[in-house]
């Protein structure tokens, strides 16, 4: 089967073939200066046309001629996604792709990506600080338990004003006292995973270090966890079918708190 993963982001939308290491990247925009067109927004899609063509460009970058026809496309979203956001990204890139498209939320992904054993029943707690959004949430037992989001309205979180990073300390920070009494000191020894472009930013680690008493640790190659982790789940939705059970099928959680 030939598979795709895609990590359609804010900023850039990154690509990984199955069977593959080499990732496809590319700006999440087109155009021409002065009228460049940006199709996702805070992670979501707000243009379902301008995004297909973006699809349509990523994907005559990542699947040549030499390649057998695409099948199955599994896409990250961000948790805050609603229902129709979820399907919203769904026509985009089904319309473009042409084949059976599986939604996962983006940070279960990128926990994958990072070698995390999500699977573990003990809490762990990760925040996927993309461009446009960033997300907290636990994982316990292959599910993500709760979840916080924010909006970011920057290129990514280095070099934003301190009143964005409080904000995502404060959304982290809440995320953290909803853990159940009995699980949360668990949770807080194995301590924060970072992934996306926020990982990058040391003041943002630091911040979060002093202000949550929590051990902070980047993840290797941050902005590349999500999609790597999609690849890693191919092998796990081949049975899915297409069609708007693809949007039920993906994992369901209790949803963010804002």
């Amino acid at each position: 089967m030939t598979a795709l993963a895609l990590d359609l982001g804010t900023a850039r939308t990154r690509l990984l073939l199955s069977g593959s290491t080499a990732i496809k990247e590319r700006p999440s925009s087109f155009g021409e200066p002065g009228t460049r067109r940006w199709p996702v927004r805070h992670g979501m899609v707000a243009d379902m046309p301008s995004c297909a063509r973006l699809v349509r460009a990523a994907l005559s970058d990542a699947v040549t001629g030499q390649h057998p026809p695409l099948e199955r496309v599994l896409l990250g979203v961000p948790v805050a996604a609603s229902r129709l956001d979820r399907r919203a990204a769904y026509a985009a890139v089904s319309s473009a792709a042409r084949c059976r498209v599986t939604i996962v939320e983006e940070p279960l992904a990128a926990a994958v990506g990072c070698g995390v054993d999500i699977a573990d029943p003990r809490p762990r707690i990760l925040l996927d600080a993309g461009a446009g959004i960033a997300e907290a949430v636990v994982i316990r037992a292959g599910e993500i338990a709760d979840a916080g989001a924010v909006q970011v309205d920057v290129g990514d979180l280095a070099g934003c004003p301190a009143h964005a990073r409080e904000r995502v300390v404060a959304m982290v920070a809440d995320l953290i006292a909803r853990i159940p009494a009995a699980l949360r000191a668990t949770a807080r020894r194995q301590g924060l995973l970072i992934t996306g472009g926020g990982a990058r930013d040391p003041e943002l680690a630091r911040k979060l270090c002093a202000e949550l008493r929590i051990t902070v640790s980047p993840a290797p190659d941050p902005v590349n966890a999500t999609v790597r982790g999609l690849a890693c789940l191919l092998p796990t939705v081949e049975h899915r079918t297409s069609g708007t059970s693809a949007i039920d099928e993906c994992h369901r959680t209790k949803g963010p708190r804002r």
